[in-house]
């Protein structure tokens, strides 16, 4: 690590045969807030971290895709739902471990789901059975607030909040 020759003021990996700079920017973990009715879908982990916890339909967005087709991948590989994406919801940044959270609304257009293998089941809550207790991240928690406050004033923003420890 050493800051690189090029004006650039921070410390930086840099190849010391060819000087090419390797740079550490943060991951974008995407996903949808998929709805129907009164109802949003969330998917109980198969996978660690915190598996065995709830958590909207996300995970990491791949090279070469928006974020819009990022997010909508993710529904598709974890619940297998069938949806039409709406607008962004939410962008969460959570500098601590190096993510930026995208979240966008998504209209379910069937109750029958197919989760993928990191996913132990997926199923619908209306907001008074959300298991807030059991959701696996605060950017869910966060996000499913917004969301839920935001459908009780009729109007749908886009929310942006940094999360700290």
């Amino acid at each position: 690590m050493r800051v690189p020759d090029d004006g650039d003021t921070r410390q930086r990996a840099v190849c010391p045969a060819c000087q090419t700079i390797h740079y550490e920017n943060p991951l974008n973990v995407v996903g949808t807030i998929p709805v129907l009715g009164k109802s949003v879908l969330l998917c109980k982990r198969n996978i660690e971290p915190r598996k065995g916890k709830w958590t909207l339909p996300a995970g990491f967005m791949e090279l070469g895709e928006t974020l819009g087709e990022g997010a909508a991948r993710e529904t598709t590989e974890e619940a297998g739902a069938q949806f039409e994406l709406q607008g962004l919801f939410s962008v969460l940044n959570v500098a601590r471990v190096g993510q930026v959270h995208f979240f966008f609304r998504a209209e379910l257009t069937s109750d029958q789901f197919a989760p993928g293998h990191e996913t132990m089941e997926a199923r619908l809550f209306e907001e008074h059975e959300i298991p807030w207790d059991e959701l696996a991240f605060r950017t869910v928690k966060e996000t499913l607030r917004a969301f839920f406050a935001d459908r009780q004033a009729g109007e749908f923003g886009l929310h942006q909040m940094d999360i700290h420890h």
